[in-house]
């Protein structure tokens, strides 16, 4: 099956606006994610989606810079952003990533897409049911889900989150739940926030500013130096429907 993973990236952020191109260790925080995910055995393809907006020729620009496709559409429509991405990339299997997860782990997003391999499921997720840290979600669908979803989905934040048309409408689709043997969902590794920011920058300090470094990698660093989870753990996560 053609595996294709799809990264929404822009500019726009209402709590740290620009974050998908700020310097992480040398690097943009888009390009860490790209080279992680370059690392992801069943992965075929990445492409950046990002929007049409004129704030994100930058984004296009980076992209061109680190060698990775780009499509561009909607803003706010992203599940049609993601639809039209698919398009031309003729997958079989949509990976969905989002470009504020900068310790993403291409491991991980290999075990689930696996398990979705394997088990033929409709929308696999490791973040239904939380175990892994905030900033690890892979979520991986068929072409014919993300059609779906695309063509019934009604709801603002539906369309704005590509995915909770499918986990949400109950017996509709054949959903796994991918979960680890060990729950480490009390762990905030995702970038909203410039405390989120300094968090992921000091991690990637701690390991040499080279992104091959695995998620056990992180959690033995978080155990040698505890007061790190302090630089961000008073976040809030954004309710869903907030967009």
């Amino acid at each position: 099956m053609n595996i294709a993973a799809i990264i929404q990236a822009r500019m726009g952020s209402t709590r740290l606006p620009g974050k998908v191109l700020m310097d992480l260790g040398g690097k943009t925080v888009l390009a860490r994610v790209v080279d992680r995910l370059r690392r992801a055995a069943l992965v075929n393809e990445i492409v950046v989606a990002t929007t049409d907006s004129v704030a994100d020729n930058a984004i296009i620009q980076e992209c061109r810079r680190i060698e990775v496709a780009s499509f561009r559409g909607s803003e706010n429509d992203v599940l049609d952003r993601y639809y039209q991405t698919a398009l031309r990339t003729a997958a079989e299997g949509i990976v969905r990533i989002t470009s504020d997860c900068p310790l993403i782990d291409p491991q991980i997003a290999d075990d689930t897409i696996r398990l979705f391999l394997e088990r033929h499921p409709d929308y696999a997720s490791n973040a239904l049911q939380r175990t892994y840290p905030r900033g690890l979600d892979t979520e991986v669908m068929t072409w014919d889900a993300l059609a779906c979803a695309w063509r019934e989905a009604q709801l603002p934040y539906q369309r704005a989150h590509v995915t909770p048309y499918l986990y949400e409408k109950s017996g509709r689709f054949d959903i796994l739940v991918v979960k680890g043997r060990v729950d480490y969902s009390n762990h905030r590794w995702t970038l909203d926030t410039p405390q989120d920011l300094a968090f992921i920058r000091a991690v990637y300090d701690r390991l040499g500013n080279d992104d091959s470094f695995t998620w056990h990698d992180t959690l033995n660093v978080l155990q040698r130096e505890p007061e790190l989870v302090e630089l961000n753990r008073g976040v809030m996560q954004k309710p869903l429907h907030e967009g």
